[in-house]
């Protein structure tokens, strides 16, 4: 590239078309668009699991409803975690530590869509699912992120809670209630959660060090964490297991559950005798699909099975 067509691309880069795009990205960044997307997809499981039905405009807004208060209560976090954020290699180049948006902006975008989707789940949808939201969104911001996430270890057990709800609140959109079936959905997201973030915390402990995160390897130690995550993984697998006693799923959906699980518990295994940190990158990659695959199992038998009743 020459010196001229360096000099072009620059300029090209900082028009405020480009500066529009680039705010337009950096919201959208604060919102969590990876931690949003396994939201819907387990609220909408859950919508999806429960008896009976919704029409697709009220399914609709149920959804959206559960994506933006995810996002709402990501961006609250974003505001409040920004000093800790600019200290860790993962995170510095989110647009509040790296300044490219002022941290009021994050806390009023958070704010006003909090109370939005709220109003709207309790609006056009019910007041079970819309209490349940409610309840998601201060559970992160309040419990997680403002009182345990800087002060103890449990931390991600704890306030793993927040993000085993959207099931809860899917089925809660259809019945507008809760029963067993959704409390076991809860239950895997809980147990799942535990496991899924210590392996990242193995292999980025020095990122919680310098920021202070009391993190479960920063405090404990390596051995500890591993130890750990291989009992969360064992109790996982009967969890997991169970919509198949319940007749969420057939006996087949059930053995496939039951592989995922010991899979699941391989990667535990492999972690525990590790000592490298590849190994728990793995396994934190693995555990997202993990989860994926079976909610995608739940949500196949329980379309797929009647047809071969």
């Amino acid at each position: 590239m020459t010196e001229q067509t360096a000099e072009i691309a620059e300029l090209q880069e900082s028009t405020p078309e480009a500066d529009a795009q680039g705010r337009i990205v950096d919201y959208a960044i604060l919102l969590k668009p990876r931690v949003m997307s396994l939201v819907l997809f387990t609220g909408f499981a859950g919508l999806l699991l429960a008896p009976g039905s919704l029409d697709i405009a009220t399914t609709l807004i149920a959804v959206i409803a559960i994506g933006v208060g995810a996002g709402a209560s990501g961006a609250i976090n974003m505001y409040y975690d920004r000093d800790i954020d600019g200290k860790m290699e993962r995170t510095m180049d989110r647009p509040l530590p790296a300044g490219r948006l002022a941290p009021v902006h994050a806390l009023w975008l958070g704010t006003v869509l909090s109370f939005a989707s709220v109003a709207v789940m309790a609006v056009w949808v019910n007041a079970m699912a819309a209490l349940l939201l409610t309840i998601t969104i201060c559970f992160y911001v309040f419990i997680y992120t403002i009182w345990l996430k800087r002060r103890t270890p449990q931390n991600i057990v704890i306030g793993g809670a927040s993000g085993a709800l959207p099931p809860m609140i899917g089925w809660a959109a259809v019945t507008g209630g809760i029963s067993i079936e959704p409390v076991i959905l809860f239950a895997i997201i809980f147990l799942w959660t535990p496991p899924h973030f210590w392996a990242l915390a193995l292999y980025r402990s020095g990122d919680y060090e310098r920021a202070g995160v009391p993190m479960l390897p920063v405090v404990s130690g390596e051995s500890s964490t591993k130890t750990q995550i291989l009992i969360y993984s064992l109790i996982l697998a009967p969890v997991v297991v169970a919509p198949a006693f319940v007749g969420m799923t057939s006996m087949a959906g059930g053995v496939i559950l039951a592989v995922l699980s010991l899979w699941f518990i391989a990667h535990a295994v492999r972690v525990y005798r590790c000592t490298d940190f590849d190994t728990p990158r793995a396994m934190f990659r693995f555990s997202i699909l993990h989860l994926f695959f079976v909610f995608l199992t739940l949500l196949g038998d329980h379309f797929l099975a009647p047809l071969f009743a």
